[in-house]
């Protein structure tokens, strides 16, 4: 018995030590680490000029691309909050009309340089979006770790329209990020269970 207390307790410090790290291990595309256990709640405190900002590729986009793109940013901020709150439905939705933007949006919009970017963005993003209007939630938050670098790069390129804050979290899928509005940490993998565990990486503007 007290072998086993030892070995719990020895798996809750080094768990608690991953998620309140501020190393952030590189992302890896899928996974999930159903075996985690809950962190205490905490807040982010560091101020936005502590925060590095990233520089946006295209300063001069046609309005109709920045409106697109906001729009992209807009719901699949949706399906990150309706992860957050463990909700499949809303998730699936919001993805949906992502998938939906995608697929009608028109290209000659961007210049050759643009468009370049953009689709080698485009069919990733297109695809996990798809996988995610029609999986339960466990497969939409594994879609939902590389959606989100395909969001920080068509971010990057084309800019979102609004202030947006790229997190972290150590713990799923041995770290995974993610795109917010608000500076406080939700965490979209984990819900209710881990919801503070993460810390902000970066910052657009």
């Amino acid at each position: 018995m007290k072998k086993t207390i030892l070995i719990l307790t020895a798996i809750t410090a080094i768990a608690l030590t991953a998620c309140n790290s501020n190393n952030s291990p590189k992302d890896n595309n899928m996974g999930m680490n159903h075996d985690t256990m809950p962190m205490p709640m905490q807040q982010n405190t560091q101020p936005d000029k502590d925060v590095k900002m990233v520089a946006i590729t295209f300063t001069s986009v046609d309005p109709a691309v920045a409106s697109y793109i906001k729009s992209l940013v807009t719901d699949y901020l949706a399906v990150k909050n309706a992860l957050v709150n463990s909700n499949e439905t809303e998730a699936a939705a919001a993805s949906g009309k992502m998938y939906e933007a995608m697929k009608s949006f028109d290209k000659s919009l961007l210049t050759a340089e643009q468009k370049k970017v953009y689709d080698d963005i485009e069919s990733d993003l297109k695809e996990h979006a798809e996988h995610i209007s029609k999986s339960k939630i466990d497969h939409q938050r594994e879609h939902f770790a590389t959606m989100s670098k395909d969001m920080y790069d068509m971010v990057k390129a084309f800019g979102a329209g609004m202030t947006l804050y790229h997190d972290h979290c150590p713990m799923y899928s041995d770290g995974s990020m993610w795109l917010s509005e608000t500076k406080d940490i939700k965490n979209p993998f984990y819900g209710d269970k881990m919801m503070n565990c993460g810390s902000v990486e970066e910052m657009f503007k």
